[in-house]
C-alpha cells in the first residue's frame, strides 16, 4: 500500500469530481433522448457545460468527506 501525497490525492479527487459531473451530464442527455420524440417536439437538447469552477466545487465536497472525522 502506498501513501499518496496531498497533491496526488487532490489530483485523484479532481478526476473523480470531473467523472461525476460528466456522468451526470450523460444521464441528463439520456433522459432527454429517452422521452418520445413527440413529447420533445420543438425542444432542443440543452448544452450542459462543465466548467473548472464546477469541478472544483464538486471536488471540495469530496475532499470534505475525505477529511471528515468519524
Amino acid at each position: 500500500m502506498s501513501n499518496k501525497s496531498g497533491f496526488e490525492l487532490r489530483t485523484d479527487i479532481l478526476g473523480m469530481a470531473q467523472g461525476i459531473l460528466s456522468d451526470n451530464r450523460e444521464q441528463r442527455n439520456n433522459q432527454f433522448y429517452a422521452r418520445p420524440e413527440e413529447d420533445r417536439k420543438g425542444e432542443v437538447m440543452p448544452i450542459i457545460e462543465i466548467t473548472a469552477e464546477d469541478v472544483i466545487e464538486e471536488a471540495r465536497k469530496l475532499y470534505a468527506f475525505v477529511n471528515e472525522k468519524v
